[in-house]
């Protein structure tokens, strides 16, 4: 099991959103965002992050195992994430640097839980034993239909296996995302991802700019 981070001066921030939501041009402005506010940032992905970490994401994402059992899902999932946490996030932490994540462990409940119907206990149970007692410090969720997502994830590369699900899983993965930003208002800020950009970028700016503020030195 490990430990939370050491130091007062490392933050962990997530971005979770469905398909289409906008998630990498936003990442790179929110990485922006911190580094002109003076921080170190260290951003990743998941699942991910580690060579070994990016191998299971091809297991996931990839179509060679497209009758996969969700319960393997899920392992695979948290299997990439405590190879991430050891290698890459807790000692960048520990370091005092900012750690930008795209997805966490709220993916895995929103999507292997809400959207493939596996218990909240069952993943909180391996939340536990992988994570400690780590969680984000803040967690950006960009949200918008999932009609507006579909339409815009269509204009972009060849699905993944995922990409491939009917809309009806996406839908129970949106709800099961707003189940947690309203169990956890402080921490999830939802962003409203379905206008223009540079309205989506002036919300994440607002929420960025205020968390700096509250955390300043």
């Amino acid at each position: 099991m490990m430990n939370s981070k050491t130091t007062e001066q490392g933050h962990f921030i997530t971005v979770e959103g469905g398909e289409g939501a906008g998630k990498s041009c936003n990442l790179a402005f929110i990485q922006t965002l911190l580094e002109a506010a003076g921080k170190r940032v260290l951003f990743t992905r998941e699942p991910g992050g580690t060579p070994l970490g990016e191998a299971i994401r091809e297991l996931l994402l990839g179509h060679k195992h497209t009758g996969m059992a969700d319960d393997t899902e899920l392992l695979l999932m948290f299997a990439a994430r405590a190879e991430h946490l050891q290698r890459k996030i807790l000692p960048a932490l520990e370091q005092g640097a900012w750690v930008l994540c795209d997805r966490f462990t709220d993916a895995s409940f929103a999507y292997q839980g809400a959207g493939r119907g596996i218990a909240d206990d069952r993943i909180a149970l391996l939340e536990r034993f992988v994570q400690g007692e780590l969680r984000p410090d803040l967690t950006l969720l960009l949200d918008l239909p999932v009609e507006i997502g579909m339409e815009r994830a269509g204009n972009r590369s060849q699905p993944d296996r995922f990409e491939r699900e009917e809309v009806s899983f996406f839908e129970k993965v949106r709800e099961g995302y707003l189940r947690i930003a309203a169990r956890e208002p402080e921490r999830v800020r939802v962003i409203d991802a379905s206008p223009a950009l540079e309205v989506v970028q002036q919300q994440i700016a607002d929420v960025i700019q205020a968390y700096l503020e509250s955390h300043d030195g």
